[in-house]
């Protein structure tokens, strides 16, 4: 056999740590550099050699791919799905390391020279040389490591199997990548006549607590979808406050509400949601000046595992309702109080509504040029020209004010759970038995809480549950959209099986060596090598 280029512990590090030193910090050319690279590295390959048509490059947006590369046995039908994203956050937080974070074994051995630097649970960590320290070293191009290996070793070895390692860009803010790439597994299963059998992505599992050195497996994960508000109150001079009503006031009830609501939270097998939070709240006030703040926005988290974007539309109008039941039965009373007549009851309108006014008003050609020119501003992302296009509107049908417009802005991360799957059952089981001949534990997760691309594919919804999503979010179509019907057609269960690591995000983001470099390599050949 010929001699494999990332087959032992070293030269997987080293691959890792080339990895690592292409920095790829989401919306930078560093992202857009990526895949090029990837698809150089896999060329080396002799599969790739003999079949080049099958890596690809698929345009993601804004200069940015993500690749696919398949192995195709030429007796096999079944195909397993290698998922990774290659983007990582920023660098500041490192500090005058910063030029050292792309490059892991620099940094560790530099971290070794003022241990005491870090905090305890990271000194402890790096004393012991059991972990590289770097940017992305966890999160995740270990798991593109691994994922190279195998195509690498299922193509020397002629698996009879079939592996698509798929690699997406922009996981960490709006999943471009993964979304763009949904579209072209749906072609290549097509073009190829195969079966996908399973999604394993290979995102690290997270310790649970400080000292945990546990690894975790997950098989599924937890959803995200982004409820938001336009306020919109009248302006006044504040030294004549009861002649209009600041938006600021109105924002404050229905954040009240949102913030912590246990009617957004959901359980199942034992694993609950997070309770919802703002994420932004401001006023559209530009400057300082003594007119009072009429317009306001907010962003509100919420995290899925059963809900459809239907249903939280439904619970997000009911709440928003209530908050605005208790405003204007307040303000009736201040009203009273002062004795003024008021502005009048503040409404409750999904974006939806406001379009189908704003059409009917303005006609469809006035308010796709309004629309136009907020989704025209580079410098503003989906989040911000999603709440200007509403405040656009607002502006130009102030009749409805005072008014609370309720909508969703990206990204929207469908919940996926395959826990009940037999082929999930079973692998489960072997991967806690393949972790113990290192002496080690295994427990599942049914819910990865990281948020991950897993939500793109085995999409299920009984009706159509995203519909509520597709006309409440301003931007849909324009600059963001979802392949909910590509997504329903990519059945196979999800499993999520990767390194273990310690605080992503954060300047002591580190990768346990053994279980990336040894236990890993191992764990996945298992896994795959039990499915033909």
């Amino acid at each position: 056999m010929n001699q494999l280029f990332w087959e032992t512990p070293e030269k997987l590090r080293a691959l890792l740590c080339e990895l690592v030193s292409w920095d790829s910090i989401t919306l930078t050319k560093g992202e857009t550099k990526f895949a090029p690279k990837v698809i150089d590295k896999l060329k080396e390959l002799k599969y790739f050699q003999k079949n080049p048509n099958h890596l690809q490059m698929h345009d993601a947006g804004l200069g940015r791919h993500a690749v696919t590369a398949l192995y195709k046995h030429p007796k096999a039908t079944e195909t397993i799905v290698l998922i990774s994203h290659f983007d990582t956050v920023q660098t500041e937080e490192y500090g005058v390391l910063e030029p050292l974070a792309y490059f892991p074994e620099e940094l560790t051995k530099k971290l070794m020279e003022n241990p005491t630097d870090l905090p305890e649970s990271a000194r402890i960590d790096l004393e012991t040389g059991k972990y590289l320290f770097g940017r992305g070293t966890m999160d995740m191009k270990m798991g593109l490591a691994l994922h190279m290996q195998l195509i690498e070793r299922a193509s020397e070895e002629e698996w009879p199997i079939n592996l698509i390692l798929t690699t997406v860009p922009d996981e960490e803010v709006n999943s471009a990548g993964m979304r763009a790439a949904v579209t072209q597994l749906v072609r290549i299963r097509e073009e190829f006549g195969l079966t996908y059998k399973l999604f394993l992505n290979s995102e690290p599992c997270f310790s649970q607590s400080p000292t945990d050195i546990d690894e975790y497996i997950y098989s599924g994960t937890i959803g995200k979808i982004m409820p938001a508000a336009l306020f919109y109150g009248k302006e006044t001079h504040v030294g004549e406050p009861m002649k209009g009503m600041t938006a600021n006031y109105i924002a404050s009830y229905l954040t009240q509400r949102m913030e912590w609501n246990p009617l957004f939270r959901e359980t199942d097998l034992g694993e609950s949601t997070p309770l919802p939070v703002s994420l932004q709240q401001k006023d559209l006030k530009m400057s300082y000046s003594t007119q009072t703040p009429y317009r306001a926005v907010a962003l509100y988290n919420v995290f899925l595992l059963k809900r459809t974007a239907n249903e939280v539309m439904d619970l997000f109008e009911q709440v928003a309702t209530e908050a605005m039941g208790e405003l204007n039965k307040n303000y009736q009373v201040i009203c009273e109080r002062e004795q003024v007549k008021g502005i009048g009851e503040v409404k409750v309108l999904r974006y939806e509504e406001l379009l189908a006014y704003a059409n009917k008003k303005l006609g469809v050609e006035e308010v796709e040029r309004l629309k136009k020119a907020s989704l025209q501003q580079e410098d503003w992302d989906d989040r911000e020209k999603s709440l200007r296009i509403v405040d656009d509107l607002m502006i130009q049908c102030q009749e409805l004010a005072p008014a609370t417009v309720i909508l969703f802005a990206p990204p929207y991360y469908p919940a996926v759970n395959t826990s009940n799957h037999p082929l999930v059952i079973e692998a489960v089981d072997l991967m806690k038995q393949s972790a113990q001949t290192f002496n080690n534990t295994v427990k599942q997760i049914h819910y990865f809480n990281g948020i991950c691309d897993l939500s793109y594919v085995n999409y299920e919804d009984e009706g159509n549950g995203w519909t509520a999503f597709e006309s409440n979010t301003p931007v849909w179509g324009d600059t963001y959209s979802i392949p909910f019907e590509d997504m329903a057609q990519l059945k196979g269960p999800v499993l999520n099986v990767g390194p273990f690591g310690k605080d992503a995000h954060q300047r002591t983001e580190r990768l346990h060596v053994d279980s990336a470099f040894v236990e890993l390599p191992v764990m996945l050949e298992t896994l795959i090598k039990s499915l033909y």
